[in-house]
Formats: C-alpha cells, structure tokens, sequence
C-alpha cells in the first residue's frame, strides 16, 4: 500500500473541505482534532471551496498545514476531488468540517484498510447535540443529521457504501475515477446528497475488486446545530434524500440499485415503528408515537422525493449523466492524476 517497503506502513492524507465563515470555529475544532490523531496522518489538506476571504484566513492561521483552493465544481465533489488531487497518500481520509474526530478515528480505519480486499472504510458518526435531540427524532433516521444510524452493523463488517468522515485506498479513485460533481450537494441542491453513494456503487458496477467496511470502534462526533433539530429539516432531507436516490439509481444500470433501501423498509423502519408504538401503549412514552409518525413520515416523504426526482428528470434532459470527468482518471508516468471538470470563468 505503501510507496516504499511492502511492510511500511501506508503514508496517509486527512483532507477536510470547507465553505463558509460561518463555520469558521468548526473548522478550527475539526483541524485540531486532525492533528491529534494518533498516530499523526502524514499530510493534512483543508480545501476551500470558492471562497478567498476563508482560504486566506485559513492560511494565515494552520501555517503547517497545506491549504488548497478548490479549482473545480463548486460543491462537495469537487472539493474533495481537488483534496485528491493534491493528495500524496496511499490512503486518502475525509474528515468533515463540523465533526471532530477520535484520537484513534484514522488508525482504527487504517487497521481494517489494510486487510485485503478492503477499498474503503467508514467509522461510527455519533451526533454532538448542540440543544436537546427532539423527544420525536428516531434513531433510524440519524442518517438525516449525516451521522451512523439504526440498521448499520454493530461489529465489523461490510457495507454497500461510505458516507460523511471515511478513507479510501488510493486506488479506488485511480481504477473508478473520482466524485461525480453531478451527484450531491452543492449551495444549488442544498441538501442534496448521493456522492459518495454513487462512487461506492460505481466501484461495484466496474467490478473492482474488493468491499467497502464499517468498523464502529472508528469514532467521530458530528455537530448538529439546532437549526437542524425541526421536523420541517427533517422533511427536507428525506425529500432530498429521495430526490438523490431517483438521480443516482439510473447511474448504475442495476435492478438491484435499491437492494439495501428495500431491506431497510422492510425490517429496519418497520420494527421501528413497532418499537415506538409499543413503548407509547406498554412504557407511557408519548415520544414512542412521535418517533413512530416521523418513522412513517419520513419514509413516505422520501418516497414521494423518488418518485417526482424520476418524473422532473424525465421531463427535462433524463436523468443526471455520469460525470465523465469523474469516472475517467489519467494514470501517467509520475502517478495517478484526474481529468477534473473545472468550472466555466
């Protein structure tokens, strides 16, 4: 995995994506946490994405760190497509702007990276509640706040894709290409998302070799501000989250597209339900029922975010095609590098 010794451990690289001033203190706590992380990653990138008032005060302030504007799509995908670019490490991290990693967040991923087979490695994303969770929020719909959620398994094992503060094996992106800028979030499809489920899957349609895992002893804390806390942000992600799904399923020319969906409808949210129902009649906890409507809520509203996601895509040019920027990397004479999309002047 290494450039060097085949027994040499993996040089590595955290990259962390940034936005908006706003933001500026959990900037500030994710680096800190990054430079904590034992052992220390042997590069951390903060990319700046389309905004020279925080790349310039990045830079005055983590003058030891490397700090890169983002020269390609606006958005998620393409910040992380020039962290890669810039990327020198065997295994290529991603550490959100408002979480804060474990010490040993990185070297328990590392741990599971190096087994063989292994393209890709997510940890647990527990919720930093920033003012009390809603006595309705379900644990089954976590992934609404961006964080692991009921239905994800509780030991080491393998899962269809990654999502939020993960790593990657660099050859992933030099077999498969890299985020597809025409998936997921960006100030235009706030709150879309579906990047990192559409590389995931893309590895499986190419036939790539390998399984992506979850190991749950890899921690990071994500911050949920109370804006995000109300059942109308609840709403918007599941239709966003619907909308996502109808725009990525065309990519893979799978019927199976949907297979873990299916099974999360079926046993993860129905038992759910179940769960709160029965808590409300037999525990006397009126959250049981609430949790129950926003199980079934959510759902529906996702489903419906599918269905007009398929109808408006139809009406318009089809679905979303694949970035051929994303899926086509150059492999030269000095490594890998990507046929990025940059943005029009």
């Amino acid at each position: 995995m290494s450039h060097g010794s085949e027994n040499a451990s993996p040089i590595t690289s955290v990259i962390t994506c940034a936005y908006s001033l706003e933001r500026w203190d959990d900037l500030v706590d994710a680096v800190t946490s990054a430079r904590g992380l034992k052992p220390r990653p042997d590069e951390i990138i903060i990319v700046i994405d389309h905004n020279p008032q925080l790349k310039a005060r990045a830079e005055a302030e983590f003058l030891d760190l490397r700090v890169i504007e983002n020269r390609y799509s606006r958005g998620a995908s393409g910040a992380r497509n020039a962290g890669i670019a810039a990327a020198r490490g065997d295994v290529i991290a991603f550490l959100d702007d408002d979480a804060i990693a474990d010490p040993y967040w990185l070297a328990a991923m590392l741990t599971v990276c190096a087994r063989p087979g292994v393209l890709g490695v997510m940890g647990r994303i527990e919720p930093l509640w920033r003012s009390a969770r809603p006595f309705w929020f379900p644990d089954e719909f976590l992934w609404v706040l961006g964080c692991t959620y009921t239905g994800l398994p509780k030991t080491v094992g393998t899962v269809r894709n990654l999502f939020g503060s993960m790593c990657f094996r660099r050859e992933v992106f030099t077999k498969i290409g890299v985020f597809n800028a025409g998936v997921g979030r960006t100030e235009q499809r706030f709150p879309w998302s579906g990047e990192e489920n559409e590389l995931c899957m893309r590895a499986q349609r190419l036939k790539v070799p390998g399984e992506f895992m979850f190991e749950p002893r890899a921690v990071v804390w994500h911050k949920i501000p109370a804006k995000r806390l109300t059942y109308r942000y609840f709403s918007l992600r599941c239709y966003a989250e619907g909308v996502s799904k109808a725009h990525v399923y065309p990519l893979q020319n799978s019927s199976n597209a949907l297979s873990v969906e299916r099974q999360y409808v079926l046993h993860v949210l129905t038992r759910g339900v179940l769960h709160g129902l029965a808590d409300t009649v037999f525990r006397f906890d009126v959250g049981g029922l609430g949790r129950a409507f926003a199980i079934t809520s959510g759902l529906l509203i996702t489903v419906a975010g599918f269905f007009l996601g398929k109808i408006r895509a139809s009406r318009a040019s089809g679905p979303i095609a694949e970035d051929p920027a994303a899926a086509n990397p150059i492999i030269g004479p000095s490594g890998p590098s990507w046929r990025l999309r940059q943005e029009e002047p």
